[in-house]
This record gives C-alpha cells, sequence and structure tokens, in this order.
C-alpha cells in the first residue's frame, strides 16, 4: 500500500452542467484554475460534487478528468453509498481509472450504530488496498461517527488513513487529534473550523470555499501548517463573509452561483437542488465584490 500524505488544502469539485450534461470541457477549466493557484489535492466526486445525481459513465469521466490534470497532486474520489455493497461497487468500478484514495462517507438514511459505522468500514478498508478517508457529515447523513470510533479505525485499519471531520464539533476533532496514531490525518471539513483545527494539529481543509478562491485557501492552509498563526488570522477573517455566504443555502447552491457570477460556469444544478435564490444571488454578490473577484 503506498503511503499518502495530505496536507494543505484540497478542494471539493463543484460538478459543471450545461443545458443538463455534465459540462467537461469547463470541469476541465476548474481543475486547472485549481493547479494553477497551488490547491494541494483533488476531491472530485464529494458532496459538492452532486455525486448522488451522476451516473456511472459521468463519475468515470469526471475521475479521468482530474487525472489528467492534477500534476501529481492526489487525487481523492468519493465512493461512499448508504450500503456496503453499493459502496464495494462504487470502488470496483472507479478503481481502474487511478484514485490515490477513497473518501467515503458515513452510510446516510440508514442512521447506523457506532458498532455498525465500525463494521462497515472495517469491510470496506479490508475490500481494498486504497487508502481510506473517513467522511463525517451527520448534517447531511443523520448520524455523528464519534471520536472512540474513528480512533478505533484508525488503529485497526493500516490503510485508514484520514478523517474529514464535518460534524462542527471542535471538541470531537480534538479528541481524535489526541488520541488517534501520530501518522492519522484529521482534515476539516468546515472553512470556518480551518483554522481552529489546524491550530490544534489537524493537517488540512477539505475545502468548498476553495472552488471559489483556491490560492487564497492554500495560502490559508500553508500559514498554518508553516505555523504563522498571526497572517493565517488576518486571512480567516478576510474570508470569513464567504465561509459564511457558502453555506446559506444547501452546498453546492450558493459556490456554484459564486463561480457563475465570475463566468467560468453556467448556474446549473440537477434536481432535487435548484439555483439559488435572488437574495442569495445578492450576498454572493457582494461578498464577491468585497474579495475583488
Amino acid at each position: 500500500m503506498a503511503k499518502l500524505e495530505l496536507k494543505g488544502c484540497g478542494t471539493a469539485l463543484i460538478t459543471p452542467f450545461r443545458d443538463g450534461a455534465v459540462d467537461y470541457e469547463a470541469f476541465r477549466s476548474l481543475v486547472k484554475r485549481q493547479i494553477k493557484c497551488g490547491i494541494d489535492f483533488l476531491v472530485p466526486l464529494g458532496t459538492t460534487g452532486e455525486t448522488p445525481c451522476l451516473s456511472l459513465e459521468e463519475r468515470i469521466e469526471i475521475l479521468r478528468i482530474s487525472k489528467q490534470e492534477c500534476q501529481g497532486r492526489p487525487v481523492i474520489v468519493g465512493g461512499g453509498t448508504n450500503s456496503l455493497e453499493g459502496t464495494l461497487a462504487s470502488m470496483r468500478e472507479l478503481e481502474p481509472y487511478g484514485p490515490d484514495a477513497f473518501l467515503i462517507v458515513v452510510p446516510y438514511y440508514n442512521k447506523p450504530t457506532q458498532e455498525g459505522m465500525y463494521r462497515y468500514f472495517r469491510a470496506v478498508a479490508e475490500s481494498t488496498s486504497k487508502p481510506i478517508i473517513l467522511y463525517n457529515v451527520p448534517g447531511r447523513t443523520g448520524a455523528n461517527m464519534q471520536s472512540d470510533t474513528v480512533i478505533r479505525l484508525a488503529k485497526d485499519c493500516p490503510n485508514v488513513v484520514a478523517v474529514k471531520e464535518a460534524s462542527g464539533s471542535f471538541a470531537q476533532a480534538s479528541a481524535i487529534l489526541r488520541e488517534a496514531p501520530e501518522d492519522f490525518s484529521v482534515l476539516s471539513g468546515d472553512d470556518m473550523l480551518t483554522l481552529p483545527f489546524m491550530a490544534a494539529g489537524a493537517s488540512g481543509i477539505i475545502s468548498v470555499a476553495s472552488n471559489v478562491v483556491p490560492m487564497d485557501m492554500a495560502r490559508l492552509a500553508h500559514l498554518c501548517l508553516n505555523g504563522d498563526f498571526s497572517q493565517a488570522r488576518k486571512l480567516h477573517h478576510k474570508l470569513s463573509p464567504l465561509f459564511k455566504a457558502c453555506f446559506v443555502e444547501s452546498n453546492p447552491i450558493p459556490a456554484k452561483a459564486a463561480l457563475s457570477q465570475m463566468g467560468l460556469i453556467r448556474n446549473e444544478l440537477r434536481l432535487p437542488l435548484v439555483p439559488a435564490s435572488e437574495q442569495t444571488e445578492k450576498v454572493i454578490a457582494e461578498v464577491l465584490k468585497s474579495l475583488a473577484l
């Protein structure tokens, strides 16, 4: 198993659409922009990518483009579903196209117990030699993976190498940082918590805001990694209105509104998601103006 070190800022990439189809040309341009702006790794096919609304063929092509354009950066691909067989099938389908690791979400809708989560992720990890990043986002899944479960998996499964922690709980992240193996990475799943998480020892962020400001988010993560928290605080406060705006409606609705206003994509989503409301568009416009975007 190849060692994967995840540090800095990775972007949870949006999936652009045009007239109902995936806009692969726009997606390729977005990835090139991310690389040019110094992003550390790419995360296609996650929550932000509207992955439940993508066909297998679309998911494969998005992964292929990500690998073609990544210039050696790790590509962490979302592969989780809400059943073990569905997740293993997704991983088998995507693995031939070269993902460097799989991001696997806590099964949604089912509301598993902690023991159920442990057994599920252990089975997933045992099915592949690829690194696995746990993804805890109870606001989406309806179930919180507690720190004890994360620590147990980190200790018992050699290829469970990181967690994307998006519970919003600093205490939970702190417990993982305190007790997990030294080579296990904690990645913030919330832009607003990048600074405090990294101050406590997290390795980086899987960011939504970096779709909009990749250079700034990469710099924020690198300032934290270098221990320059004085400059990191200034940048955090500058970007905080964007962090807040990205979640005034369900992600990725605001991020797509921002990229559309910047002329980078069409403002299209797939049902059940719809484009931003007029009020959200105004909020986004004000934020972009304040950031000179």
